[in-house]
C-alpha cells in the first residue's frame, strides 16, 4: 500500500523556494552582492569552472565587487569572462586583482529585471503546483484502491492545499521583495 507523505511533499515545495532564493541572488540590484558573480564560468586548465573556484569574490564598497584571483595566469580568463557576461560589468585590472565597479541601474533594466524575477518566481510556483499535484493525485488513487476513506482524503486534501498556499504566499512575498530591491534608486 502507497502512503501519502506530507513532509515529503513540503520538502519539495521549500526545494522550489530554495532554487528561487539561488535565482534572485543572481539578479543585480543596486548594490554589490558577491553572489552576483556565481554565474559566471570561466575557462581554465582546460576546463569550464564557476568563478567561485579560481578566485575570491568580496564586497569592499557598497558599489564595488573584488575578485582576487588565486593563479596570476588567470586573470585576464576572469576579467575576460567578467566583461563578456551579461551582467554589463566592466572590470578593472590591478595586478591579480580586479576591481569591478556597479554602475547604476537604468530605469529600463530595472523594469527587465523585475520581469525577470516575476518569471523565476513563476516558475517556482508551478513547480510547487507540480507537488500539489503528485500528491493530489495520489491520494486519488489510493482512495480509488480502496486504502483512504472519502474523510481521511478530504483531511489530506486540505492539508496539501494549506500548504501549497502557503508556500505561493512564501514565493509571492519573496517576489515582492526582491522587486522593492530591484526598483530601489
Amino acid at each position: 500500500m502507497e502512503e501519502i507523505n506530507i513532509d515529503d511533499l513540503q520538502r519539495r515545495m521549500e526545494g522550489a523556494i530554495a532554487s528561487l532564493t539561488k535565482d534572485f541572488q543572481g539578479l543585480r540590484t543596486g548594490r554589490a552582492n558577491s553572489q552576483l558573480l556565481d554565474g559566471i564560468m570561466v575557462d581554465v586548465y582546460g576546463a569550464t569552472m564557476p568563478i567561485n573556484q579560481v578566485a575570491t569574490v568580496s564586497v569592499p564598497e557598497p558599489r564595488m565587487l573584488s575578485v582576487q584571483v588565486w593563479d596570476k595566469d588567470n586573470v585576464k580568463l576572469v576579467e575576460k569572462s567578467v566583461r563578456e557576461s551579461d551582467l554589463g560589468l566592466n572590470p578593472q585590472l590591478d595586478g591579480q586583482l580586479l576591481r569591478i565597479p556597479l554602475p547604476d541601474l537604468s530605469e529600463e533594466r530595472r523594469i527587465e529585471l523585475s520581469k525577470i524575477a516575476a518569471k523565476y518566481s513563476e516558475n517556482a510556483k508551478i513547480a510547487v503546483r507540480n507537488v500539489r499535484r503528485d500528491g493530489m493525485d495520489k491520494l486519488k488513487k489510493m482512495e480509488k484502491d480502496g486504502h483512504l476513506s472519502q474523510d481521511d482524503k478530504r483531511i489530506y486534501d486540505e492539508e496539501i492545499q494549506s500548504l501549497t498556499d502557503r508556500t505561493v504566499t512564501q514565493i509571492d512575498e519573496m517576489l515582492s521583495k526582491k522587486e522593492e530591491e530591484i526598483m530601489q534608486v
